[in-house]
């Protein structure tokens, strides 16, 4: 299991375009893909389930990430996320 933390840049936060271009990103793995933000989870391959954390500027997610091809997703999916939000 891999597991880090990703502080929000984007004005808008996890708004509905980044949001769709993340589970595009994570859906790209085996592995399994957890967001988490005040102790609410999302399973970051369903937009609608991205969507309700309601990520804001500023805020800190924590990401799972647990199987086969963690190491990629891990380094995959920090970089998506410090190029879009």
């Amino acid at each position: 299991m891999r597991n880090f933390t990703y502080k929000i840049k984007d004005d808008a936060g996890i708004h509905a375009r980044p949001a769709g271009m993340l589970v595009k990103k994570a859906e790209q793995f085996d592995s399994d893909i957890e967001i988490s933000l005040n102790g609410k989870s999302a399973d970051a391959k369903r937009l609608f389930s991205v969507m309700s954390l309601g990520a804001a500027k500023d805020d800190e997610i924590l990401v799972k990430i647990s199987g086969p091809d963690e190491e990629k997703a891990e380094t995959e999916i920090l970089n998506f996320l410090k190029s879009s939000l």
